[in-house]
């Protein structure tokens, strides 16, 4: 059995859309989740489904071992970026190569980068006039939105859609791949 840990900053839907995903498998435990928001929702979503969470502060995270440890701690083999917003120390990242994930609400490399998260990236879309948009899941390097992308899905940007109905499309796309592209690295290395 594979543990992962989830890093989320805010609400955490995605977080528990994993969660939800792989309750009902027996290769994959979610068995942390990590946020440095101690207002953010996914802390009650941890409560709800058992799971333990660890809150942690920017300086905890980039000037000590406290996170590196809860994830030595747990045991955990791979991490998933499921609306976190901080870069990950470059520790964490060699003390797991190539797993670490993250998920993009854009095709990548477009609207990626320090700044880039949520709404900000579909009003970007928006006012662009792309014609279609998506997810990016990729490998976490040491930038922002940079590391080798593993899936992309897309979706139209309609002329009459708006920050917010181009959001709904880029979720359900996010709860639709997620989850199995997470299973899918794991266990095959894409």
């Amino acid at each position: 059995m594979k543990k992962i840990a989830l890093f989320a900053s805010g609400n955490g839907t995605n977080a528990e859309n994993i969660i939800t995903y792989f309750a009902e498998k027996n290769n994959v435990e979610v068995a942390l989740i990590l946020t440095n928001n101690k207002d953010a929702y996914v802390i009650e979503r941890a409560k709800n489904h058992h799971i333990p969470c660890f809150v942690f502060s920017l300086k905890e995270l980039k000037e000590t071992d406290i996170v590196l440890d809860k994830l030595y701690e747990y045991h955990i083999d791979f991490i998933v970026l499921a609306g976190f917003l901080l870069m990950i120390p470059q520790k964490i990242i060699d003390r797991y190569p190539g797993k670490i994930i993250n998920i993009h609400p854009a095709l990548l490399p477009k609207y990626g980068g320090k700044g880039m998260y949520g709404d900000i990236v579909h009003r970007a879309v928006r006012a662009s006039g792309d014609t279609e948009t998506g997810i990016s899941i990729h490998y976490v390097n040491e930038k922002y939105d940079e590391g080798a992308i593993i899936f992309q899905a897309k979706c139209p940007v309609d002329p009459d859609d708006t920050p917010d109905t181009i959001a709904q499309k880029v979720h359900q796309l996010e709860y639709r791949y997620f989850p199995e592209i997470i299973e899918k690295v794991i266990f095959s290395r894409l």
